[in-house]
C-alpha cells in the first residue's frame, strides 16, 4: 500500500487566516451595536471552541450572560456570523492574504502525481472560496474532489465526523490518507477517525498538546525557507515533498 490522499485542513493549515477571522467577528459585533472586542490572547483561547457561531455562543454564556435570554437567540447569532462572514471574505478578496509556505508547491506537486487530494474543515464553504480565489484560483480549488466544510458537518472538530464523511467519500480506508492539521481539534478529530496526521504549527495554535499527530512542524517548507522540526521525526529542516511524505508516513502492508 501507499499513500492515496491528502487531506488539508483549511483555516492556520492552508493560511494564516484565524487573524482575519478576529477582526472580521469584530467588526461584525461594532457593526451590530455590541461593544465585544475580542484580543489575539482571547480568540486564541476561544479557537478551543470549533466553529464561528458555536464560538459566539460559549462566548455569550461566559462573558455576557444576559444575551442567552434574547428571543430567538441562535437565529440573531447566525446573523451576526453571516455579517462576519461577508466581512471576512471581503478581506480575503483585497488580496492581503498569503499562503503558508510549501502550501502551493506541495498542492501542484500532488495533483501532478496523481494523488488524491480533499479537504476537512470546520469553516464554510463561503470561506473556502473566498480563500482559493485570493491565492490559487478556482481552477485549483476544483482538483480537491471531496470537500467537507461546515455545511456537512454539524458536530465540529474535535469530533470526528468531518473527516468521517471525507474518508467515506473517498471510498479509501483511513490509513491509506494522510490529515494536514494546526490545532489539537484538528488533531483529535483525524485521529478519532484513525487518519495519521501531519501538524504545522500555526500562530494561533502555539503551544497547544498535538499528542497523537505522527510528526509536528513549522510549516511545510520551501528550499529558501526550510521547515522546522517541533517534534515527531528526527530529521534535519527541510521541505515536505511527495518523496519525504511516502518514505515517512507510507502505510504498511
Amino acid at each position: 500500500m501507499s499513500l492515496q490522499a491528502l487531506i488539508f485542513d483549511v483555516d492556520g493549515t492552508l493560511a494564516e487566516t484565524e487573524e482575519y477571522h478576529r477582526k472580521a467577528f469584530n467588526q461584525a459585533f461594532a457593526d451590530a451595536g455590541l461593544d465585544w472586542s475580542w484580543s489575539r490572547e482571547q480568540y486564541r483561547d476561544l479557537l478551543a471552541v470549533s466553529g464561528g457561531k458555536e464560538r459566539i455562543l460559549h462566548f455569550l454564556k461566559e462573558e455576557d450572560p444576559q444575551q442567552i435570554h434574547r428571543e430567538n437567540l441562535y437565529e440573531w447569532i447566525a446573523g451576526l456570523h453571516q455579517a462576519k462572514t461577508g466581512l471576512y471574505t471581503g478581506m480575503i478578496a483585497s488580496g492581503e492574504i498569503e499562503l503558508r509556505p510549501g502550501v502551493e508547491r506541495l498542492i501542484r506537486e500532488s495533483h501532478r502525481a496523481g494523488l488524491r487530494l480533499a479537504i476537512a474543515t470546520t469553516t464554510s464553504m463561503a470561506n473556502i472560496t473566498a480563500l482559493f480565489d485570493a491565492t490559487l484560483g478556482q481552477d485549483v480549488l476544483e482538483w480537491f474532489e471531496v470537500i467537507g466544510a461546515a455545511e456537512q458537518a454539524s458536530v465540529k472538530k474535535p469530533d470526528p465526523s468531518v473527516y468521517l464523511w471525507v474518508v467515506e467519500q473517498l471510498g479509501l480506508p483511513p490509513a491509506e490518507c494522510l490529515a494536514i492539521e494546526d490545532t489539537y481539534n484538528g488533531v483529535c478529530a483525524a485521529s478519532g477517525a484513525a487518519i495519521p496526521v501531519l501538524v504545522t504549527q500555526s500562530y494561533y495554535s502555539d503551544g497547544e498538546d498535538f499528542s497523537g499527530a505522527v510528526a509536528v512542524l513549522s510549516d511545510l517548507g520551501e528550499p529558501h525557507q526550510p521547515y522546522q522540526v517541533l517534534a515527531g521525526v528526527d530529521d534535519t529542516p527541510g521541505q515536505v515533498d511527495l518523496q519525504w511524505l511516502q518514505a515517512r508516513f507510507a502505510p504498511q502492508g
